[in-house]
């Protein structure tokens, strides 16, 4: 007896199941080490651009916007918050009330991203802006952070508060271009290969991209027609 799926799920689905698969390795790698588990997720978020290019190029189907939501969960929300977690749990920082800060933070991102791909999926899909950040943007602005040497908990914490926020806004963020997220992609894969201070540079021109986006890209970055 065939699978369900044969014959009912494209390339780009495949794609965007593989993402959902980093998600989880990247929340179970968390617990061992933490800049694996950020790797993981930035991976992940290669694999969510390039689903979307496939689905472009070779068509998609019925179900592939709602396994790119679900699998964005797992990717965008859980692990990210898992990872944040897990560095507060480790450190316990500032005592008891730092850890019921810092997981009630990691459990208010979960929260949110699932808000915002649900409002995404629903109302966004199908024009070149979005509303709220993206969670692939908040997810690679922690991960990128942790590989650039900030994974301590009083930057991660706020940070994740700020990004849960926002990602529930109606503050319009416009889709990158082709070039401008080719550029980005490239950063990334290299923050993901490169270790030592190699790799601690390139992770930190990915975040000093990412954050030029989330500040900026709302007021500045126009779409060409």
């Amino acid at each position: 007896m065939m699978p369900r799926f044969v014959g009912k799920m494209g390339l780009a689905d495949a794609v965007t199941v593989s993402n959902a698969a980093l998600g989880f390795l990247a929340a179970v790698a968390a617990s061992v080490d933490v800049t694996l588990a950020a790797r993981l997720i930035l991976l992940a978020a290669i694999a969510d651009a390039l689903d979307g290019v496939i689905a472009r190029r070779r068509g998609g189907t019925a179900v592939g916007e709602y396994l790119d939501a679900l699998a964005d969960v797992a990717s965008f929300g859980v692990a990210p918050a898992f990872l944040v977690a897990t560095v507060v749990l480790e450190t316990r920082w500032a005592g008891d009330a730092g850890l019921a800060v810092g997981l009630a933070g990691a459990a208010a991102f979960v929260a949110m991203a699932v808000v915002r791909l649900g409002l995404y999926t629903a109302y966004d899909g199908d024009v070149a802006e979005t509303k709220g950040v993206q969670t692939t943007l908040a997810a690679t602005i922690l991960a990128a952070g942790v590989l650039a040497g900030f994974a301590q908990p009083p930057v991660l914490v706020p940070l994740i508060y700020l990004l849960a926020a926002l990602m529930v806004t109606t503050v319009v963020y416009p889709d990158l271009h082709a070039q401008d997220a080719l550029v980005m992609g490239v950063v990334q894969g290299l923050a993901i290969v490169c270790t030592g201070e190699l790799g601690e540079v390139f992770a930190f021109g990915l975040l000093f991209l990412a954050l030029a986006y989330l500040f900026l890209g709302p007021m500045f970055y126009w779409r060409r027609d």
